[in-house]
């Protein structure tokens, strides 16, 4: 299973957040941070926001920070919530489905076990989990000096 750029980058600003959740950050740094076009991380930002896993604070050292602990992010729900419902192939969508051989093809079948298990094993990590050495992270994406 591929996540959309959209999810990856939601777990990426989640991640930078919870690796400094002490401090707050802006759009601009965790762009720079990841080498991400602003734009992109707008719409990011607004869909975590409306899930209610970051708060933002307008003006003079405002910025971004996690609304809730990281212990209390799962990475499953994160998933599911950017990506939708689980659609791995066109037999899983009954308004597009133009298969011939949807109803005896066992694939569905094997597709949604799969799909099950994937979450499953998401379902066991939380946003805490991902942070565990935030010194090592804090250093790879420069957050000291963006902080600074």
């Amino acid at each position: 299973m591929k996540l959309t750029s959209f999810t990856d980058y939601s777990l990426r600003v989640l991640i930078y957040l919870a690796a400094r959740p002490e401090q707050r950050a802006t759009v601009a740094e965790i762009a720079q941070a990841y080498g991400i076009k602003q734009n992109h991380l707008t719409k990011v930002v607004h869909f975590l926001g409306r899930q209610g896993w970051l708060t933002t604070v307008r003006g003079k050292g405002g910025g971004l920070q996690l609304a809730v602990p990281a212990a209390d992010v799962g990475i499953d729900a994160v998933v599911r919530a950017a990506e939708g419902a689980d659609l791995p192939a066109e037999c899983f969508a009954p308004d597009a489905n133009t298969c011939p051989i949807a109803r005896v093809c066992r694939l569905k079948r094997v597709l949604r076990e799969a799909t099950e298990a994937f979450h499953a094993v998401l379902n066991q990590y939380t946003l805490a989990d991902l942070v565990r050495q935030p010194r090592a992270l804090s250093d790879i994406l420069h957050l000291a000096r963006h902080a600074a």
